[in-house]
């Protein structure tokens, strides 16, 4: 289980997260909405290491992960898609699979035949370079890297954002699979409040770096969720 307690996180003189505390568990799809600008991304940057904290703790499956830079907590067992993909446009499809090698023994070096049962464009592609693809090709190369790294939690930072319907059904299918067939823990910042009803097991709902809502997926429809997530 993922346990993030407390934890303030500033860019110079401006906080973007207040004394948040959320757990995400394994076997469970944990959603966190808010509007643009509320701490969300920040938060992911928090739990991966790309950004320090600057108080609290995050922990996973009991052990601390503050201080561990984000290779660490790839070999910990955390595996991040990032908001915008950042695959890499000039390595072919395969290539931009084998970078999730890096913290991986060298016997576990391989792309796991689970990626091309959940994306079969991929396996079509292997050649083709990771620029050439479509934008929800790209997402679905972005989460099959991450699962080349056999993660314990799987964290994704917006994955619809600018997908097309028929690809947000695919995405939603495979992290479903993900969360029923290996039981790993699945995070999930999200501003597409339909993707979060179907999916989520749990939800937080974040108001200016603070969490302000709590519960279970059927809570969104509740007056309270609802007035953080209108414009």
């Amino acid at each position: 289980m993922l346990t993030i307690e407390n934890v303030n996180l500033h860019y110079g003189a401006a906080q973007a997260l207040r004394n948040v505390s959320l757990t995400a568990e394994m076997g469970r799809i944990t959603c966190v909405l808010g509007r643009n600008g509320v701490g969300k991304s920040s938060l992911l940057r928090a739990v991966t290491g790309q950004h320090p904290i600057s108080g609290g703790t995050i922990s996973f499956g009991g052990d601390k992960l503050d201080g561990l830079a984000p290779y660490g907590r790839a070999k910990r067992g955390v595996g991040y898609v990032p908001q915008g993909r950042e695959i890499f446009p000039l390595l072919t499809v395969r290539e931009n699979l084998e970078t999730g090698f890096a913290p991986l023994p060298r016997n576990d070096r391989n792309i796991p035949d689970e990626i091309f049962s959940l994306f079969p464009v991929l396996q079509t592609m292997l050649s083709r370079r990771g620029g050439d693809l479509s934008g929800g090709q790209q997402q679905q190369l972005a989460i099959g890297r991450a699962m080349v790294t056999r993660p314990k939690i799987l964290v994704l930072d917006e994955p619809t954002e600018g997908i097309q319907p028929s690809i947000i059904k695919d995405i939603g299918r495979a992290i479903r699979y993900l969360r029923d067939s290996t039981g790993m823990a699945i995070l999930l910042v999200e501003q597409y409040l339909d993707f979060c009803r179907e999916l989520a097991d749990k939800v937080y709902i974040m108001d200016r770096g603070v969490i302000v809502h709590e519960g279970e997926a059927e809570t969104l429809d509740t007056p309270e969720a609802r007035r953080h997530l209108t414009v």
